[in-house]
C-alpha cells in the first residue's frame, strides 16, 4: 500500500510524530492522509525527499507538490495518499486529526497508543 511505503520512508528519518488517517467512506478526494512532524525546517524537508524518493522507486506519479519555501507544511498528494510533513507547531495548529477525527487512525510515531482507532 503507497501509504505504508511513504510511512516507512519517512520514519527512516526520524520524525517526532507520524500517522495515518484512513479516509476511505469519509472523503472523496482520497484514501489516506499520511501526517508527519519535525523539529526543524531541514528535517521536514529531509522527510519530504525521502518520502519522494521511495516513491519515486516505487514507480508511484505524484500529482502536486506544496510548501517547500519555508517548510512549515509540506503537501505530496499522490492521489489515493496525500501526506503532510508539519513542523511540530504547524501540525498543532491545523490539527488534521480533529478536522478529520471521523477517519481512523493509525499511530506510528508519537502519541499514545491508546488513541489509535
Amino acid at each position: 500500500m503507497v501509504a505504508d511505503l511513504a510511512a516507512e520512508a519517512a520514519s527512516a528519518v526520524k520524525p517526532q510524530y507520524l500517522a495515518i488517517l484512513d479516509l476511505r467512506g469519509v472523503s472523496s478526494f482520497t484514501d489516506h492522509f499520511l501526517i508527519a512532524s519535525a523539529d526543524s525546517a531541514r528535517q521536514v524537508r529531509a522527510i519530504a525527499e525521502r518520502v519522494e524518493e521511495r516513491l519515486t522507486q516505487a514507480g508511484v506519479r505524484m500529482l502536486h507538490r506544496e510548501g517547500t519555501g519555508e517548510a512549515h507544511w509540506i503537501l505530496l498528494d499522490y492521489q489515493d495518499v496525500v501526506v503532510h510533513i508539519f513542523d511540530e507547531q504547524t501540525r498543532q495548529f491545523y490539527d488534521l486529526e480533529r478536522l478529520w477525527g471521523d477517519a481512523p487512525k493509525r499511530m506510528l510515531i508519537g502519541g499514545s497508543p491508546d488513541r489509535i482507532t
